[in-house]
């Protein structure tokens, strides 16, 4: 079994606790099943929220899924000129039999554009 990394974004469409944890817990659960992971693959996740999410943290809709024992940790995105607004990502650290060559990462939404290089 590999350690391996799974990123992923989604782009709110506005700064509101219950629309984050709506919106982090659909790209959660996308990371876990395009990956056929469970919560006990996860080793750690990091979230990070671009400067103008101010409602919560990432990280609480994790814990709404059921994620309790898992190291979970928020930081905030950098704040650079022209990015994309009320992004939050997700770098998930994951035990799996998968090369990293079929590891799925998930952008979701708008924030697709993030990664055109990654067909969703």
């Amino acid at each position: 079994m590999a350690v391996r990394a799974v990123r992923g974004a989604v782009q709110l469409e506005r700064d509101d606790a219950e629309h984050m944890h709506e919106q982090v817990g659909a790209l959660l659960t996308a990371v876990l099943e395009r990956n056929g992971l469970t919560a006990d693959d996860l080793i750690s996740v990091w979230f990070t929220a671009t400067p103008d999410l101010h409602s919560d943290f990432p990280a609480v809709a994790a814990r709404r899924l059921g994620i309790v024992d898992v190291p979970l940790i928020c930081a905030q995105e950098l704040d650079i000129a022209g990015a994309m607004p009320r992004v939050v990502r997700v770098l998930a650290h994951v035990e799996t039999d998968l090369a990293r060559s079929a590891l799925t990462h998930v952008y979701l939404g708008a924030a697709a554009a993030l990664r055109k290089d990654i067909a969703q």
